[in-house]
């Protein structure tokens, strides 16, 4: 898939680990591990808002697009 999952990156910068954040946001550890490992067909962007509001960051810190990835 093109799109490449950075939740690991922001969690280590900002020092907490999925457990932690799955509560904050209000989604299963489960779906965080699922999301972290890019197993995830889509996100709702309530939930991307939540996360980005959590870790203080933008969506863009946590999705890049890599071309020619599959």
């Amino acid at each position: 898939m093109p799109i490449v999952v950075k939740l690991d990156v922001m969690l280590a910068r900002r020092k907490m680990r999925s457990r932690d954040l799955a509560p904050l946001v209000g989604i299963t550890e489960q779906n965080i591990s699922l999301l972290r490992c890019g197993k995830v067909k889509g996100v709702r962007f309530d939930t991307l808002a939540r996360i980005c509001e959590v870790l203080a960051c933008q969506p863009g810190d946590l999705l890049e697009f890599v071309a020619g990835k599959t």
